[in-house]
């Protein structure tokens, strides 16, 4: 893991300096996506953190990426002004301890690495590239809360703007296991660019879903996942902008609060019944949503697909939703990170001693 370390504080030259695990640091994860950019500044408390400053901004890094082979000019130029303000919060807020992740459209761009090069320069900020199997890891490990551990295993999955990350869980321990995980190539922003997105015909939904469904189907026919559900309790956890967007619109939400959706369980019944109103709204229906808007509105109908075909591979009485992922993970990590370090600190002193 790479990891960026703000300036140490002058108390670390003191030779009486201590250090205090977790809670000597101030925290910061962004989240560089295909679709979207998302920053969380955080302190550490006793059963977690508080986040004490957030920002989220579509900046669709990826958009023209599935043509081309490269990030555009004009798509850096967004997202190059989104982590200027991520720079300017980190710096303002005091974080000693930030890791900066960029996924599916910087891993797949010819030009990936040229633009790590022109945000750093232009921010401050070293972004990281990171493999697929670490961004499920993450991923899991922000939504590990809201794992239900009367269920003894957990299907999770990710819907972003470039893949979707399928991970099959044992939750029964004292963290949840990873027992096999897939990395479908499929995301909001590279099914609307094939498909379409402003109107979607029932030929371009059906083949959303063919897309989809050709990778899931390998990944159920290695593990049996669907037997398993079967003949014990399951628990099906969501985690992307389509889930929370989906569950905004079944709470008939006046505008998106996270408090009312994150955590929240739906039959998936209703979970599907509204993936069907959406696709077969017009763009202009969509885009006058307040829980979806026009940022959103010509990528919805694709996450909707996506739902529909993990929905039919693994047919599931309930939904929970997460308004949570990989920043919360990174924050996890860091916070685990800084005891580690802590503690080993405190054995080389106790030895020298």
């Amino acid at each position: 893991m790479t990891e960026t370390t703000a300036a140490p504080a002058p108390a670390r030259e003191r030779a009486d300096y201590r250090p205090r695990g977790r809670f000597g640091h101030i925290y910061a994860a962004i989240d560089l996506g295909t679709n979207n950019c998302r920053l969380l500044v955080a302190k550490p408390t006793t059963d977690g953190f508080r986040v004490i400053d957030a920002f989220s901004r579509i900046v669709r890094l990826g958009e023209g990426l599935s043509a081309s082979g490269r990030l555009s000019e004009v798509a850096m130029r967004r997202a190059i002004a989104a982590l200027r303000i991520c720079a300017d919060k980190v710096a303002r807020r005091g974080v000693t301890r930030l890791r900066a992740v960029a996924t599916e459209a910087c891993r797949k761009a010819e030009n990936g690495a040229e633009f790590l090069d022109r945000v750093h320069a232009a921010t401050g900020i070293k972004l990281e590239i990171i493999n697929t199997a670490e961004e499920a890891r993450l991923a899991l490990a922000g939504c590990a809360p809201l794992l239900d551990r009367a269920s003894r295993h957990a299907l999770v999955f990710d819907i972003g703007g470039g893949s979707t990350e399928v991970l099959w869980t044992r939750v029964d321990g004292q963290r949840p296991q990873v027992l096999a995980w897939t990395s479908v190539p499929e995301g909001v922003v590279t099914l609307a660019e094939r498909w379409g997105g402003l109107e979607v015909s029932a030929e371009g939904w059906a083949g959303m879903v063919k897309d989809v469904r050709r990778h899931l189907d390998r990944f159920e026919a290695a593990h049996r996942i669907g037997q398993t559900m079967v003949n014990s309790r399951v628990q099906l956890l969501g985690t992307s902008g389509t889930v929370t967007t989906i569950a905004g619109v079944h709470l008939d939400l006046p505008r998106y609060d996270r408090a009312k959706v994150d955590g929240i369980w739906l039959d998936f019944p209703a979970v599907r019944a509204i993936s069907h109103q959406l696709a077969g709204m017009t763009y202009e229906e969509r885009t006058a949503h307040p829980c979806i808007g026009r940022e959103r509105a010509d990528l919805v109908v694709a996450g909707c697909a996506v739902l529909e075909a993990i929905a039919t591979v693994w047919p599931a009485d309930r939904l929970r939703v997460a308004d949570r992922g990989v920043r919360e993970g990174i924050l996890d990590y860091l916070m685990r990170d800084a005891e580690r370090e802590a503690a080993s600190a405190t054995r080389t002193r106790s030895i020298q001693a």
